[in-house]
């Protein structure tokens, strides 16, 4: 009997093709810094600015995703979400400066901050209760594969072809997908959609965008030491004003109100730290391994995928853990060994067995994969189903912020110990002191966690096992 695949589940294949390639792209290019730093002749730690400037784009446009997508239509924003990061692939591909890149990756996570968010909506509006849990299960494909092929694809082409290329094998995947979408996604849109909160987009968006601008570019990359430090506190200042402007209005674009639940607020709050300090992962595990030990690009994304496989095994047994201990004290002991287990990687030395690393990366992949998947869980575990809509976006901003927060810490510290230790160029031991930096933060999350009452979520954990 031939296979068929009814519409209600192409759908959801169509739009995991579309996060596969965006998930793919972001892990691509962090095991290709080196080489693409090399050919646009600047410092490899300045391309924490191509990292940091998609981070910070998601981080803004989150938040608009779901109201352009009511306003306008379902449909019409996924593919004009492909329709953009497709652009912006193509600029990344054909950069030849340090500020057309980061240009181009802004516009990048301008497409992938619309694809995600209006990608689970679609399939949540048009897929039957029964066929749910199957349809979003397609939707974990690209979460856990991109980071598995990423590296090693991003390897592979930096090492033996060219790592423009890595850019250009995204336009045949949005071509498609945007040949599938107008064809069978549903342009869903919402009559009574509340007006757009301007004045608070504007507050968050530029704030965000110049605080982080300027603390990137700090260290004299692209921008001078003077105007880096403008540009930060004038984002700070816009984003200050932001709790005053939300009191002034009946829709905000980002729920504050939400921060007054304690599990809600401890997860946020703990999870920034804790996420700030694994966002240095893709910035500072290639550099360590390239520019440290003298690894091919291509290697070095064979070690580094190990630590995806690891969060995919542990996504197996994470709820039968969660129901034995309980969330606060797996939040607080597993926060610890993530943190012991990061500072571990800067024990390593050009000269340690790659089997070593390998278990090591895999290992620190199952404890950051189960922190993750707590704190994504008791974030929502008293949110009613009025406020999960907002609740999902703020969490998802604070995600994204927190992660190019990371890479920016992990870059001041980086340079910051080179410098102590008088080195013109980034050595071994550099990344060792990093890398205890950003395990030590990890485990200052903890004091957060402690914060949590003993039977926080408990109901969601017997439900997660069930």
């Amino acid at each position: 009997m031939p296979f068929r695949l009814s519409r209600s589940m192409l759908t959801p294949l169509i739009i995991a093709t579309a996060l596969f390639m965006e998930n793919m792209d972001a892990t691509v290019i962090a095991t290709s810094l080196p080489a693409i730093a090399g050919a646009l002749g600047v410092d490899p730690i300045a391309l924490k600015l191509a990292l940091t400037s998609y981070l910070v784009s998601l981080a803004v446009f989150i938040p608009l995703s779901g109201w352009m997508a009511d306003r306008f239509g379902a449909r019409r924003i996924f593919r004009a979400a492909i329709v953009v990061f497709s652009a912006g692939s193509l600029l990344c591909a054909f950069s030849s400066s340090l500020v057309g890149f980061v240009l181009a990756r802004f516009i990048q996570g301008i497409g992938g901050a619309m694809m995600v968010p209006v990608g689970k909506l679609v399939i949540l509006r048009t897929t039957e209760k029964s066929q749910l849990v199957r349809a979003m299960s397609y939707l974990t494909i690209p979460a856990l594969l991109g980071p598995v092929v990423g590296p090693p694809l991003g390897g592979f082409i930096s090492t033996y072809f060219h790592w423009r290329w890595i850019f250009l094998i995204n336009l045949p995947i949005g071509l498609l997908g945007l040949v599938l979408a107008g064809r069978y996604i549903a342009n869903l849109r919402d009559d009574q959609v509340p007006p757009l909160d301007v004045r608070g987009f504007v507050l968050v968006g530029l704030g965000l965008s110049l605080a982080m601008l300027g603390l990137a570019s700090e260290g004299k990359h692209m921008l001078s030491a003077g105007l880096s430090t403008l540009l930060t506190l004038l984002g700070a200042v816009l984003l200050v004003l932001y709790p005053w402007h939300v009191r002034r209005r009946q829709h905000p674009l980002l729920d504050l109100s939400l921060l007054r639940l304690p599990t809600f607020h401890v997860s946020l709050i703990g999870g920034f730290l804790f996420r700030v300090a694994m966002g240095s992962t893709p910035f500072l595990l290639p550099l360590m391994l390239q520019l440290g030990f003298g690894l091919t690009p291509f290697q070095s994304g064979l070690l580094t995928c190990s630590t995806a496989l690891g969060a995919m095994f542990m996504k197996t047994i994470v709820s039968r853990i969660l129901q034995r201990f309980g969330f606060r004290q797996v939040l607080m002991v597993n926060s610890m060994l993530c943190g012991l287990s990061f500072a571990g990687y800067g024990l390593f030395d050009a000269h340690s067995p790659h089997w070593l690393m390998l278990a090591t990366f895999l290992l620190g992949g199952c404890l950051r994969s189960l922190q993750f998947t707590s704190l994504n869980a008791i974030a929502f575990a008293d949110i009613s189903p009025a406020g999960m809509s907002h609740a999902s976006t703020l969490s998802s901003v604070v995600m994204q912020l927190a992660a190019g927060v990371g890479v920016t810490l992990a870059a001041f510290v980086l340079q910051g110990v080179a410098s102590w230790q008088g080195h013109a160029t980034l050595q071994a031991s550099d990344f060792s002191w990093a890398f205890v930096a950003m395990g030590g933060l990890a485990m200052l999350s903890t004091l957060q966690f402690r914060r949590l009452p003993a039977q926080a979520g408990a109901q969601l954990a017997g439900a997660q096992s069930a």
